[in-house]
């Protein structure tokens, strides 16, 4: 039988990582649809520091009203605990994993730094069988973004920042320059474009060379002793996993016909430039897809797909996660280890 009560990760403002404190919360009720998950590990992303801190970066209009105590977190893997009456494909005792409620509970609905879950079976994946809750945690949001701009969209919901329904491009025998390449969304880009055939430029800081090359990298540029606009030349696919105001810069990198994907397209403003150089801009809102995850499975248990972990914290220690990511450099993904934590 479950517990009544669990262990979260709760803020009752937003703010800086000290506003994370581990509180006593009720297990979620099942509902129809769903299970509920007993939480082995937790995968961090830059939406849970965005909410964490209130969203500042978007306009007032576009903010997410939110309720507190407000609980982050988006990506589990853990074990099934319990199943509603009308769930088929799955029992208690699976290894799963999800990204949970994404974008829908970009407000703080997904609410995964806890001890259990509850998911829609939609959203959900059995686990990879040769990777740890860990290793498997850290994969779903910045997979599937990788996957859904670079291989398929999986949906027909379009992204409010553009008109048009993002349709990724043929990779083989494309040359792919990859910026951010070694964080969480990069180093999965780089490996599903390594293999769909393509040929790969990472840009990157220097630490994280030996790194990427290791992971299928043919080129890699230090952007802290070059800037790779200034050198790179005709393209194919500009993938910028940074993104933001500066992404512009890479326009001139593509040759014509080529296409630029923002992974965080807010603030570009290169339409104009785009539309003369004859470059297409695109983006997506990843999200949650079972079936998808289904899929990524296979590719982590072959080992096509790998997974890199920054650094490991227990689920007490979410603050110290949030420091850490603050810091950034970060090499793969960071994650909360929950199973033990009492």
């Amino acid at each position: 039988m479950s517990p009544k009560t669990m262990k979260v990760v709760q803020q009752h403002t937003f703010g800086k990582p000290d506003v994370l404190h581990v509180e006593d919360a009720p297990v979620p009720a099942l509902q129809p649809g769903e299970v509920l998950v007993r939480v082995h590990a937790v995968g961090l992303n830059p939406p849970d520091w965005y909410l964490r801190e209130g969203y500042k970066m978007l306009p007032r209009e576009w903010q997410p009203k939110v309720s507190f105590p407000l609980v982050l977190g988006t990506d589990i893997s853990g074990v099934i605990e319990a199943v509603a009456d009308d769930v088929k494909d799955f029992v208690v005792g699976d290894e799963v994993y999800s990204m949970v409620r994404f974008p829908s509970g970009i407000a703080g609905g997904s609410r995964a730094y806890a001890q259990y879950v509850n998911v829609s079976v939609t959203e959900l994946a059995h686990k990879p069988k040769r990777v740890s809750h860990e290793m498997a945690a850290a994969a779903p949001m910045s997979l599937l973004t990788a996957w859904q701009f670079l291989i398929e969209q999986g949906h027909e919901i379009p992204n409010p920042l553009q008109p048009n329904q993002h349709e990724p491009v043929a990779l083989e025998k494309k040359t792919v320059l990859l910026n951010g390449a070694a964080g969480g969304v990069g180093h999965f880009a780089l490996q599903l474009a390594k293999w769909k055939g393509a040929r790969v430029i990472a840009v990157g800081s220097g630490r994280h060379e030996a790194f990427l090359r290791d992971l299928g990298a043919d080129e890699f540029i230090d952007y802290t002793r070059t800037a790779a606009e200034e050198v790179v030349r005709d393209v194919d696919l500009v993938v910028d996993a940074v993104g933001g105001p500066t992404t512009g810069r890479f326009l001139r990198t593509l040759k014509r016909g080529g296409a630029l994907y923002p992974i965080f397209p807010l603030g570009f403003s290169g339409a104009e430039e785009a539309k003369r150089l004859g470059v297409v801009v695109s983006t997506t809102q990843v999200r949650s897809s079972g079936a998808q995850l289904q899929q990524l499975a296979e590719l982590l248990d072959d080992g096509v797909v790998r997974v890199a972990i920054d650094s490991t914290f227990a689920l007490q220690d979410a603050d110290k996660a949030h420091e850490r990511a603050a810091q950034g450099h970060i090499r793969g993904k960071i994650v909360l280890s929950v199973i033990g934590q009492g």
